[in-house]
């Protein structure tokens, strides 16, 4: 049976931060993650965590000091002094709320093999710092078309840096709509990663609407990601095209 966790990033961000988790837990989620929780204080987050019995499955580190231009700063050269203050950050703020993963946002580099040594070094302080805590690091590739530039959009480049790296704390996050954009082959592609995924999450694509319309049939290819042997929740980490409730109809899919 799948699980889905909503990506409170982009579902009920009229809520505050606490009130959106409370929402999910009625809504029927079975977990939740967002992306950048740090203007409001752990201690609220993590009552409303422990009040609804959600696990967070993760955050986010902040974009950097010029937000979407960077995209993250974690393989950008010449800043990793910044990169692994916001790393430590991401690592404190999970730590006291109990989230198992940080995305470590790895930024616009262009994909320099400069930026590359960047990323690995800045990924293996991240697994440090968070290895302690049980924290899971994970690296997201992210499509060139929504973010022209970024660092790492392909999956299998993507597993050769944890390779690299080394850590065991280090996984892929496995984003469907980002995959599907830049190589498709979806299901055989999941298959292969599995071994080095973290998490998964999923939208509609092209619009990055509710997983209920467009080029991937969601009911199919969650059901051959259970049958390869997945158990963590799914996050849900789409745009609604009206409110977060109207959109909620593609969950009945999978009662």
């Amino acid at each position: 049976m799948t699980l889905f966790s909503a990506n409170l990033g982009f579902l009920w961000t009229e809520l505050p931060l606490p009130a959106a988790i409370r929402a999910a837990k009625r809504a029927g989620f079975a977990a939740v993650e967002c992306h950048f929780p740090y203007d409001i204080p752990p201690a609220e987050v993590k009552a409303a965590l422990d009040e609804t019995g959600l696990p967070m499955i993760g955050i986010n580190t902040r974009l950097g000091a010029n937000g979407p231009a960077d995209f993250g700063v974690n393989s950008l050269p010449g800043r990793q002094d910044e990169a692994r203050a916001l790393i430590d950050e991401a690592v404190a703020y999970a730590a006291a709320i109990g989230s198992r993963n940080i995305n470590a946002v790895a930024g616009k580099s262009g994909g320099t093999a400069e930026a590359e040594a960047v990323l690995r070094d800045n990924l293996a302080h991240a697994c440090a710092r968070a290895a302690p805590h049980g924290i899971t690091i994970v690296l997201e590739p992210i499509n060139q078309r929504d973010a022209p530039g970024y660092h790492v959009s392909l999956v299998e480049p993507a597993i050769e840096t944890i390779r690299a790296v080394g850590a065991e704390n280090l996984r892929l996050m496995f984003d469907c709509y980002h995959t599907q954009i830049m190589q498709g082959d979806l299901t055989e592609r999941l298959r292969a990663a599995l071994p080095w995924i973290g998490h998964v999450q999923f939208a509609a694509v092209p619009d990055r609407g509710e997983p209920d319309q467009g080029e991937v049939h969601y009911p199919n290819l969650l059901a051959s990601l259970d049958a390869m042997g997945w158990t963590g929740p799914v996050g849900a980490e789409y745009r609604p095209r009206a409110t977060t409730d109207a959109g909620l109809g593609w969950m009945r899919a999978y009662a």
